[in-house]
């Protein structure tokens, strides 16, 4: 049977655009049809945007690659309308336990507060995760939605102008050009649009390597995340184990420094060091070997004039605390409502520089997390080793220490704090809905709080009197209620009022806080709209 990473999804099919006189002009083109590239496009189709996905290849990667998603974007998935697939399909965990040689030293969980839709993370090989994305681009467009993916599309040059860029494209049928106002480049690591426009990374490269398999095989081990350090399998190096779909187990093996990687990736280099993991019965095949090395680096800016960059092609960290895919998703949620306002006309260009500044910030977090893991994980130093290891010991016994153990920090969402779009605060309301921050699930009397966001402006009325639509400048605004019963919730009140008994919260259309207030205030509402889309 052929594996779904071995089927073209979006084989090739000539376009109109090559038989046309002259370059066609389309208003946004995403380069690359991975998770984030699709992500992009089917955020921007579903609001009407028309976009061209461009991509190099004709089917879903190779190997299981990213595996781990987490809660926040499952939340953005279920608004792309692909949540549930993601989530039936992969193995849903909350509980992690972190090993020091042969003793498990404590446990966690992740998840343990009640009332959320999305478990903390499932694990799901990204070429099921690529499947589901071109599915739900298939079933928009059948539904109208203006998005056209086109494989064997390679963008082999670049060039920006004030008010278009120009691309130049490579087929197997020839080369042709076409126009996009605005251009998404989401062409991963490697990203052949940020050579082509001499642009690079800034940050470091960790010197360790890290083998990576995905084996076939029949295990009774729980669905939980397993981190060794020092384990007797691998002395003086580092481990992980998770469970993911049809049998498929994900190892990492820390390998150190000096190694030669092709060696490594042989198979009969590869199982003698799985089968010291597992033992000497046990039975799997390789289906996906490689080798990565840590690094914790991004472009000094996301923007440059009518081309963006987001994901991999914008940023890049360590595997361990599962940022890579989770924040790219996070990058084209903070991007598109913003890319569609400045198109309408409704908001200016420099609200476009704010995704820059945000998801920086977002960048930025996520490499000081994973340069704290890989250095932990990895250290360097012989007094380094001494703190870890003493760490671990005290771990086992004393609650004090476990927060100090980084076995690879899990992805959660970021908060925008001192963002130029954030308005007004109310400090007696709860600190973890701040202007800024992402909106919290709860089970409210007309379903998941989430599933009731998102995708526009809106207004959370809890306890007071909200009107159910407003219209400023062309930007509606509409309002989401809870019911009597839902406000006297502990839940409601620990998430959304704190000391307060009514709060209004202005949703941002990524379900961000844009401000919030005790009582509704028609312009204080407009106020904060108007900072929010760079309008102030």
């Amino acid at each position: 049977m052929q594996k779904i990473f071995e089927t073209p999804l979006y084989p090739y099919k000539r376009s109109e655009d090559q038989d046309a006189a002259k370059p066609v002009r389309h208003p946004v083109v995403v380069i690359g049809a991975g998770p984030i590239g699709l992500g992009a496009a089917i955020d921007l189709a579903q609001q009407g945007v028309p976009v061209v996905v461009l991509d190099d290849n004709d089917k879903v990667s190779f190997g299981s690659r990213a595996i781990c998603f987490a809660k926040r974007p499952l939340e953005i998935l279920d608004r792309l309308g692909c949540g549930d697939p993601m989530v039936d399909k992969g193995v849903t965990w909350n509980t992690g336990k972190v090993f020091f040689g042969e003793r498990q030293v404590y446990a966690f969980n992740l998840q343990a507060e009640p009332e959320h839709k999305r478990p903390a993370f499932i694990n799901l090989q990204q070429y099921y995760f690529e499947q589901f994305m071109v599915e739900r681009v298939r079933a928009i467009q059948e539904e109208g939605a203006p998005v056209d993916l086109r494989g064997n599309n390679k963008v082999t040059g670049i060039k920006t102008c004030d008010d278009h860029v120009v691309l130049d494209i490579e087929t197997p049928e020839g080369t042709y050009q076409i126009e996009a106002d605005w251009v998404v480049a989401c062409d991963g690591a490697g990203s052949p649009v940020r050579s082509l426009m001499g642009l690079d990374f800034i940050g470091r490269v960790f010197e360790d390597n890290f083998l990576i398999a995905d084996v076939v095989m029949d295990a009774d081990f729980p669905t939980e995340r397993w981190f060794w350090f020092d384990p007797p399998f691998n002395r003086g190096q580092s481990a992980l184990l998770h469970k993911q779909p049809d049998g498929v187990w994900r190892i990492d093996l820390q390998l150190g420094w000096n190694i030669d990687k092709e060696e490594e990736k042989k198979p009969e280099n590869v199982i003698p060091r799985l089968t010291a993991m597992l033992g000497q019965d046990a039975k799997f095949e390789l289906e996906w070997v490689s080798i990565y090395t840590f690094q914790c680096r991004r472009m000094e800016k996301f923007r440059h004039g009518r081309v963006l960059f987001a994901g991999d092609a914008a940023h890049q960290v360590s595997p361990f605390g599962a940022r890579g895919a989770n924040s790219g998703l996070q990058d084209t949620d903070n991007l598109c409502w913003k890319l569609r306002l400045v198109m309408d006309g409704l908001a200016p260009d420099t609200l476009l520089d704010t995704y820059d500044a945000e998801r920086v910030h977002g960048a930025d977090e996520n490499i000081m997390n994973s340069s704290r893991s890989t250095d932990f994980i990895t250290p360097k130093s012989d007094m380094s080793r001494i703190f870890r290891n003493a760490t671990l010991d005290l771990s086992e016994k004393f609650d004090f220490a476990r927060p100090l153990v980084n076995s690879g920090r899990l992805s959660v969402p970021c908060t925008y704090d001192g963002s130029v779009l954030n308005g007004h605060d109310v400090a007696t309301m709860p600190e973890r809905t701040r202007p800024g921050s992402p909106a919290v699930d709860a089970n409210t009397s007309e379903g998941w709080l989430m599933d009731r966001l998102g995708g526009r402006f809106q207004l959370l009325a809890i306890g007071t009197d909200v009107p159910e639509m407003l219209e400023f400048d062309g930007i509606t605004v509409k309002r989401v209620a809870l019911c009597d019963g839902d406000c006297r919730s502990p839940v409601i009140a620990n998430r959304y009022l704190g000391k307060e008994t009514t709060a209004v919260y202005l949703l941002r259309p990524d379900q961000h806080v844009a401000a919030r207030w005790v009582k509704f205030d028609r312009d204080a509402v407009e106020q904060a709209l108007k900072t929010a889309t760079a309008n102030g």
